[in-house]
């Protein structure tokens, strides 16, 4: 088959066009931007990329077009197929067909988590002997690459609620028919498709819907919004995982989120040793132990594969070293994950100071929906830098109560020389944002140097 992938270069997209080589298919693509690291990574892959979307390229005569979701109607491709009446469907729909049809798919949903508790999950299922097939929205360091078919029954996905594309409103996850479900955590995200919780709420209970009788729920038993999903209707068995004091059969941890037991009810049942820091983190090891034993891995097994998960890239990455200065990257972009981002740094650090420097790029945070949550997300750091570039609302206003302690402006160049004039050997500079931020990492370690 020939598939045709408009808007390829997605972290979602990219990974299915390497399942779709994998699984012999011949690839091509477009996208507005082909750049790397993703356009090499497909390249090598021997999948042909096209910058922009020319109707030209339906002299190509695929078998199909996949449409990417930041694909709407008067992209001029788009419009070129639609007048053709040549066939095309979305990526999830194309996955869920081609690649998850007869898997045990393992889905990991939720706000906040799912890149990283995907992650542990299949590198849990690798270490168990099992093979599994995955697609992650990051890249996984146990694995250097996002996807993979594998040779397995089990297929691992990061499950999204956003939407799947322009004609189908429907949440990605609900594609993926999984027969093991993480329902990690539910906050208000996605501002520009989702009117309010609720609505966010009523698409999980359409995952939760797809889920067989002989399947399995690991639920987040701290979110109430969860709990609501949940009252909506459940034909499947729930594993809870996170309470905070002993209930039968529900999974919680005893202990500093980088040594921890793991109690079924009042029995302790592993123990987990590694180098991630959080109560996050640690939550999100209870969810994947809890949808690993689904497929027959002990959770002492478990555990023992989580004393070597690497984590992913651009979850709390160390980028360099200098003038005393450590700079550190991550993807956090919603209040609740820069908070918890800095918390988890705070915890490592100690009393040392951190930088925060963050960039409010997503589709929600553009909108202003959660800017006055903004304060409380970095009451932790000690300094921080917003770059208000591309906002159509006032940054310096959101954050006029932390007073001297934030610094604002719409010029990346301006922010690194804040920054660097601000810094003292031993301090954290703290990255975050859902994109390349601009390249500001080389920037700050360049500047520092020279500095120093």
């Amino acid at each position: 088959m020939h598939i045709h992938i408009l808007g390829i270069c997605g972290t979602f997209m990219g990974g299915l066009a390497a399942l779709a080589r994998e699984a012999g298919h011949r690839v091509t693509g477009c996208d507005a931007n082909v750049y790397p690291p993703m356009s090499d990574q497909l390249r090598a892959l021997g999948i042909e990329l096209i910058e922009g979307f020319s109707p030209d390229q339906l002299a190509l005569q695929p078998d199909v077009f996949v449409i990417g979701n930041v694909v709407s109607r008067g992209n001029a491709l788009m419009e070129a197929i639609l007048d053709a009446g040549l066939p095309y469907t979305s990526g999830p729909q194309w996955l869920a067909q081609e690649v998850l049809q007869g898997r045990h798919v393992l889905a990991v949903a939720g706000t906040h988590g799912k890149t990283t508790t995907t992650s542990m999950l299949a590198w849990i299922l690798e270490h168990a002997g099992l093979q599994p097939g995955f697609l992650v929205g990051g890249v996984p360091m146990n694995f250097g690459v996002s996807a993979r078919l594998g040779a397995g029954k089990s297929f691992v996905i990061e499950a999204d609620e956003y939407d799947t594309a322009f004609f189908d409103k429907r949440s990605k996850f609900v594609h993926y028919r999984p027969r093991t479900a993480v329902l990690n955590n539910l906050e208000f995200d996605h501002a520009d498709i989702f009117p309010d919780l609720a609505a966010i709420e009523t698409q999980f209970h359409h995952l939760v819907r797809t889920v067989p009788a002989s399947g399995r729920l690991v639920v987040n038993a701290r979110e109430e919004a969860l709990q609501r999903v949940l009252t909506r209707g459940c034909w499947s068995e729930v594993q809870r995982f996170g309470t905070r004091k002993e209930e039968p059969g529900a999974l919680r941890a005893r202990g500093e989120p980088h040594a921890f037991d793991v109690l079924r009810g009042s029995l302790k049942i592993a123990r987990v040793e590694w180098g991630l820091l959080g109560e996050h983190n640690q939550l999100n090891a209870l969810a994947a132990l809890a949808a690993a034993e689904h497929v027959g891995v002990a959770p002492e097994v478990a555990a023992a594969a989580l004393g070597s998960f690497e984590n992913v890239r651009r979850r709390l990455e160390l980028r360099g070293e200098a003038g005393g200065v450590k700079v550190y990257d991550d993807f956090a972009h919603h209040p609740t994950a820069l908070r918890t981002t800095v918390n988890g740094l705070r915890r490592r650090v100690g009393l040392q100071r951190i930088l925060a420097v963050f960039e409010p790029r997503s589709n929600t945070m553009k909108l202003g929906t959660m800017k006055a949550q903004l304060p409380w997300a970095l009451e932790e750091a000690d300094l921080s830098f917003c770059h208000s570039g591309g906002l159509g609302w006032n940054a310096a206003e959101a954050l006029a109560p932390m007073g001297e302690q934030a610094v604002v402006s719409d010029d990346i160049d301006a922010l690194v020389r804040a920054v660097v004039k601000a810094a003292q050997p031993g301090d954290h500079v703290l990255c975050m944002s859902n994109g390349s931020f601009g390249g500001i990492h080389d920037k700050l370690l360049q500047a520092l140097a020279k500095k120093a």
